[in-house]
C-alpha cells in the first residue's frame, strides 16, 4: 500500500476506534442524499481570537492524521471570499480541501467543499463556524456541516465517521485556544 493509502487507511482506523470507544455524535439529520453535523462549544478567547485560530493558525491545531501530506504544517486557510483551505504536498502540488465563501472576522466563517473521502465522491457541503461572545474572553462556537450529493449506497454510513473526525478537529481547536504557544 502506498504512503497516502496507508495514511487514509490509518485515518479510517482512528475513526473506527474512536466510535468503538463510545464517542458521542451530533448528526442532526441524515439520509441517502446527505447529512448534517452540528456541534456547539464554548472555547477560550474572544470571537476575533477564535476566528484567527480557525484561519491563520489552522496548521497549529489541525490533526495531521487527516491530511494527505502527513504534516499539519502544510495547511493554510485564506480568510476571504475565494480563499483556499489548502494543503501543500511534498515534492510539489497540493490539495484544495475547501473554499471560503463567507468570511466576517469574529462572526462567521463559511467554507464549501467535501473533506477527505467526500472530495473524491463529488459530494459537497457547506461548513459554518458561527462565533458569538460567551462571557469574558470566551466564545460560543456553533459548527454546522451540511453535506449533500450522490454516493453509491447513500451517504448515511459516512455521517457518523465524518462527524467524529470533525468533532476531534473542534476539540483540538479548543485545546489550542486553551493552551496558546
Amino acid at each position: 500500500m502506498s504512503a497516502p493509502g496507508r495514511r487514509r487507511h490509518g485515518a479510517w482506523l482512528v475513526v473506527c476506534l474512536w466510535l468503538a470507544a463510545g464517542a458521542s455524535a451530533e448528526v442532526t439529520s441524515s439520509g441517502p442524499g446527505g447529512f448534517v453535523s452540528e456541534h456547539e462549544l464554548i472555547v477560550d478567547g474572544t470571537p476575533e481570537r477564535v476566528f484567527t485560530a480557525l484561519t491563520v493558525e489552522v496548521a497549529s491545531w489541525w490533526d495531521a492524521t487527516h491530511s494527505y501530506s502527513g504534516d499539519a504544517a502544510n495547511f493554510s486557510l485564506t480568510p476571504e471570499p475565494g480563499g483556499c483551505f489548502c494543503e501543500r504536498l511534498p515534492g510539489g502540488g497540493g490539495v484544495e480541501h475547501m473554499r471560503v465563501v463567507f468570511a466576517q472576522p469574529g462572526r462567521l466563517l463559511r467554507l464549501e467543499g467535501g473533506l477527505g473521502p467526500l472530495q473524491g465522491m463529488g459530494v459537497s457541503g457547506a461548513m459554518d463556524f458561527a462565533l458569538e461572545p460567551a462571557g469574558e474572553d470566551r466564545t460560543r462556537l456553533r459548527y454546522r456541516y451540511a453535506v449533500s450529493g450522490f454516493a453509491p449506497g447513500g451517504l448515511e454510513a459516512l455521517a457518523m465517521p465524518v462527524d467524529q473526525v470533525q468533532l476531534g478537529q473542534l476539540q483540538r481547536l479548543a485545546a489550542h485556544l486553551s493552551n496558546p504557544r
